[in-house]
């Protein structure tokens, strides 16, 4: 019995080696050499925001398509071709779309250096509020620095 992994076209293979497992199981070591960063970066696309929804209109244009789409009754891919259409229509009319755009932070930016800005953020906004937050805020704006450094 042996696992299979994929692997991109622009790797070679090193080598792959078989090693014996319990009973009649065999393992297989597959070494890879990568030829590139794998990275791949995030396109802008429109996406729909389904809780945003106007739900009256939608309403009142699925009653009014009702109609004719009931009488129309003729064969079975018909009634889901018309019915479809009817779908599309109405959320192209009622349901609002937003771009979705890349990840406003770099690639260095951790869960630990995300936890920092927002803290650093909170502060900042309490700076006027008196001495405390002003002392607070350099301590954490300094962490911040330091926990960006490394990358």
């Amino acid at each position: 019995m042996f696992d299979v992994y994929l692997v991109r076209p622009e790797s070679a293979f090193t080598s792959c080696p078989n090693v014996q497992g319990i009973s009649e199981y065999c393992g297989v070591l597959l070494e890879v050499e990568w030829g590139e960063n794998c990275h791949e970066h995030q396109a802008e696309r429109l996406v729909p925001v389904y809780h945003k929804t106007k739900l009256t209109g939608l309403q009142s244009f699925l009653r009014g398509k009702f109609a004719s789409w009931a009488s129309n009754v003729s064969c079975v891919r018909e009634i889901w071709k018309s019915f479809k259409e009817i779908i599309f229509e109405s959320v192209d009319r009622f349901v609002p779309r937003e771009i979705l755009r890349k990840n406003p932070y770099r690639e260095y930016y951790k869960k630990e250096v995300k936890r920092l800005k927002m803290k650093v953020r909170r502060v900042y906004n309490k700076r006027k509020l008196g001495q405390r937050y002003q002392v607070e805020l350099k301590r954490l704006s300094k962490e911040l620095l330091a926990a960006k450094k490394p990358a």
